[in-house]
């Protein structure tokens, strides 16, 4: 028999409508109403049935990455709202369940794109490469899983680093990044780049999460901020392992006399562009060591949300 409940806030008490993980559920209400299903891709289709076999090799690594990212957040996400209700945080539990519907979105979205472009039955999964494993087969399932047995902070730390701040706010950012450098500027496939505006959108509440509730662990706790540190500096490798392989056969087959692709894009640019979001998202949780304790970074939270700025 599973743990038994002893008492129930909103019976005894009310929400705290001031926290802020209950403002970024509010906010997700009012912002997260898209529907993958009412994206019309039917200019999608018909780019990329006008594309050269070389300039279609662009595209599928990419979708590969996109595809089994989402679904791996997806299906990777439950532990962390059990382990966060287990400690009676309903506000961040109310919130995270809009985080799982934004990611079912997300799988929806990319899986939906693949079935109206044409490329539904190809098996993509020979893209993904041994740094893609280990972070998307390996570490984000396993620290995910812990939490199921262990929400210490360091397992909170650990979890929320890879699953919010590498892989949401490295390796989903860069993608983005990469869709619209390539796509937006060649005039192609207004459909999915709508819906990556919409992913955009849902992933900057979700990057918010990750950041407030690593902050909360390290406010007034440098031990536990070394933690977070080391965790980045140890994934960061396979990361950018991810990003150089995309870079790399990009750049290889255009080295390629025979190669006939119209869609050009800086290579180099996607690296350092990922390197940047690295150094971002370490600042962006440094910030928490301002404060003494979780009390007063939930005041600060509370006043840049008030304020309507980023934290």
């Amino acid at each position: 028999m599973g743990m038994a409940h002893d008492h129930f806030q909103t019976v005894e008490g009310q929400l705290n409508w001031n926290a802020p993980m209950f403002k970024l559920y509010e906010k997700a209400k009012r912002n997260g109403k898209w529907d993958p299903a009412e994206i019309d891709f039917s200019r999608d289709k018909t780019d990329y049935g006008k594309m050269t076999d070389d300039e279609k090799m662009v595209i599928l690594p990419l979708i590969a990455s996109f595809a089994g990212g989402e679904e791996a957040v997806t299906i990777d996400i439950l532990p962390m709202v059990q382990a966060l209700a287990r400690q009676g945080r309903l506000e961040d539990t109310l919130y995270l369940t809009t985080f799982m519907f934004d990611e079912a979105k997300h799988t929806e979205l990319f899986s939906r794109w693949q079935r109206e472009i044409g490329i539904g039955g190809i098996n993509l999964s020979a893209f993904h490469g041994d740094s893609y494993k280990r972070i998307f087969y390996e570490e984000l399932p396993e620290r995910m899983e812990r939490l199921y047995t262990d929400d210490s902070p360091e397992a909170i730390i650990r979890a929320a680093t890879i699953y919010n701040m590498v892989v949401e706010g490295i390796l989903a950012e860069t993608g983005y990044y990469s869709f619209r450098q390539i796509f937006k500027k060649a005039g192609l496939f207004p459909g999915i780049l709508r819906g990556i505006d919409y992913l955009n959108r849902d992933e900057g509440r979700h990057l918010h999460f990750g950041i407030y509730t690593i902050q909360r662990l390290i406010a007034g706790n440098e031990k536990n901020f070394r933690l977070f540190i080391g965790d980045m500096d140890e994934l960061w490798p396979h990361a950018y392992g991810i990003i150089d392989y995309l870079t790399t056969l990009y750049e290889l087959q255009m080295a390629q006399e025979w190669v006939r692709s119209s869609l050009v894009f800086d290579a180099g640019l996607m690296r350092e562009y990922a390197k940047k979001q690295f150094e971002i998202r370490k600042r962006q949780v440094e910030r928490g060591r301002r404060y003494e304790n979780a009390a007063e970074l939930d005041e600060a939270w509370a006043r840049a949300v008030e304020r309507k700025t980023s934290f």
